[in-house]
């Protein structure tokens, strides 16, 4: 009868230990040096990098690497080196397509510089963010990058304060810190979109934006007010929230029920993009017949729909790699430094001539 190994086992004191956590067995210095006929420190010169080390000594040293499958322990390694030679990455939703680029352009440059990226995701709870930011800390990463849901969060202020080493902030600021930062011009998309609708002829415009306390909604509704008041005319609505569909639907619905209702709307993330046009199709309102659409943040697929969104768009994967590259710079030795990247308006089918709401 074949005998089937147990997952796991009960320890001294009668718990039981999970296989995974139980001592294991494998091949360390000494086998690699057994097996290439050469000394342990041979062996680590070679595994080191050593530059005093003969080719034939490298070719023997790693012919028994692979042999054996040796595998460094790296926690032994982070005992005496003080690095892990991780990363951790706190976001808010890693769901959003958005955050998904970011931490993909983070991943393929900490990669290459010989780092693995842990993610954790909040589900946009600060206190969440506070414990995963002291969770990272006690596993030692040696740096961290943020996509932080609320920038005024105490206990995530004083968490990220507790960490001693590299920080990087992804799109966010926190007053009062010194943080390296990779931030993005919403202003110069914000303004491109809001011309393009004026020279359509609309005169009252909405946004659909996000949570004030995160820096590119403050961004964003800040641009559109300025470019109001220069505008003379014109008027604008803006309702802030969280980056949610239900947060996109309600407001959707309270604008166009208004006496001035809007005849474009500028929707602040994909999350509340989905709520905006789930309302206007329960109004039974088109696009652009009755209302023109403008999103933040590109969507996957928006291309097919019908007609395509007109977006102002990041660059999700641009800012990831940005992000680990400043954090590797921290790690070197360098000062934290902030970096401005670009948005830009796309217009598409999906803005057009102003509407006469009243008509309607």
């Amino acid at each position: 009868m074949r005998t089937v190994e147990r997952e796991s086992a009960q320890g001294p004191d009668g718990r039981v230990v999970p296989r995974a956590a139980r001592q294991r067995t494998r091949p360390g210095l000494k086998e690699v040096a057994e097996r290439a006929g050469v000394g342990v420190s041979s062996v680590s010169r070679v595994l080191t990098g050593h530059p005093e080390v003969s080719e034939v000594m490298r070719n023997r040293v790693m012919d028994a690497v692979a042999a054996i499958r040796y595998e460094p322990d790296l926690l032994a390694q982070s005992m005496r080196t003080g690095a892990t030679m991780t990363i951790g990455f706190v976001v808010s939703d890693i769901s959003n397509p958005l955050i998904s680029e970011i931490a993909l352009g983070a991943e393929l440059r900490l990669r290459e510089a010989g780092y693995s990226m842990m993610v954790t995701n909040s589900l946009n709870k600060p206190e969440v963010e506070a414990d995963y930011i002291a969770l990272l800390t006690r596993r030692r990463v040696d740096g961290l990058m943020l996509s932080i849901t609320d920038e005024t969060s105490e206990m995530m202020d004083a968490a990220v304060r507790r960490f001693d080493s590299a920080v990087v902030l992804v799109d966010r600021h926190v007053a009062g810190a010194d943080y390296a930062a990779v931030n993005c011009d919403h202003a110069h998309g914000i303004t491109e979109a809001f011309d393009h609708l004026v020279s359509l002829g609309h005169t009252r415009i909405g946004m659909v934006n996000g949570s004030p306390n995160v820096r590119p909604s403050r961004e964003r509704a800040a641009a559109l007010r300025r470019a109001t008041r220069g505008s003379g005319t014109l008027s604008t609505v803006i309702r802030s929230a969280g980056f949610t569909p239900a947060h996109g639907y309600d407001a959707t619905m309270k604008m166009m029920a208004g006496k001035d209702a809007p005849t474009a709307i500028i929707a602040g993330s994909n999350q509340i993009l989905i709520g905006v046009l789930r309302a206007l199709r329960g109004l039974g309102l088109s696009i652009p017949g009755d209302v023109s659409l403008v999103t933040c943040d590109a969507v996957p697929l928006a291309d097919f729909l019908d007609p395509p969104l007109s977006t102002i768009a990041r660059v999700p994967r641009e800012m990831g790699r940005m992000a680990a590259e400043l954090l590797l710079e921290q790690l070197a030795g360098e000062e934290p430094r902030t970096v401005m990247l670009p948005t830009q308006f796309v217009a598409t089918l999906s803005c057009g001539p102003a509407a006469d709401t009243h008509e309607r």
